[in-house]
């Protein structure tokens, strides 16, 4: 996978995190830049840990998917990608103000279950784990602390849109991923 496809990747995993961002920076009230640095970091680090996860479980059983590899990612991507759109078009998530550890650590869990996900296609698709990682963390570190910031100043306006868009960047990048394999284009 090229620096470009990861770095959209990134972005489209990341949006979770920045919505849930958005809606923890209205509800703080003052908000101080402790609260961009806590959200980066559970979410960022949580971002960056879960591929690896993934990853490790797809090399359990890399052999018996290799002629499948491309479907799975694309299936993957899609059902992850349609989740986000549609979670996006409910608009029923609430979230409140509270940044302690344990409902950290709760919504860091829930918005990087699709980067398990995509650590498992890693695996099948051989990219470097590594530098895969620590950028989808890098990258949601940053909007996270942006969501905090933006959620704080403009409200809800934009937290649907942001995972809209999170949703349509993963479903491209499967169809890219089996466009590529199949060789269509």
């Amino acid at each position: 996978m090229d620096v470009t496809t990861l770095f959209i990747l990134a972005l489209g995993l990341a949006m979770d995190a920045f919505a849930v961002s958005i809606c923890k920076g209205v509800s703080l009230r003052p908000l101080r830049p402790v609260h961009m640095l806590k959200s980066g970091l559970w979410f960022g680090g949580f971002q960056a840990l879960m591929p690896i996860i993934g990853y490790m479980l797809g090399v359990q059983f890399e052999s018996a998917i290799t002629a499948i590899d491309h479907w799975i990612a694309f299936v993957l991507l899609a059902i992850i990608g349609g989740n986000m759109i549609r979670a996006a078009r409910s608009g029923s998530e609430h979230v409140d103000d509270s940044m302690d550890v344990k409902t950290m650590f709760l919504l860091a869990v829930a918005t990087s279950i699709d980067a398990l996900a995509i650590g498992i296609t890693f695996a099948v698709l051989n990219v470097n784990l590594l530098s895969a990682a620590v950028m989808i963390g890098a990258v949601t570190f940053v909007l996270s602390a942006i969501g905090i910031k933006a959620g704080s100043r403009f409200g809800m306006k934009y937290k649907s849109s942001a995972e809209m868009l999170g949703g349509c960047i993963l479903i491209f990048i499967g169809v890219k991923v089996l466009v590529e394999h199949l060789e269509i284009i």
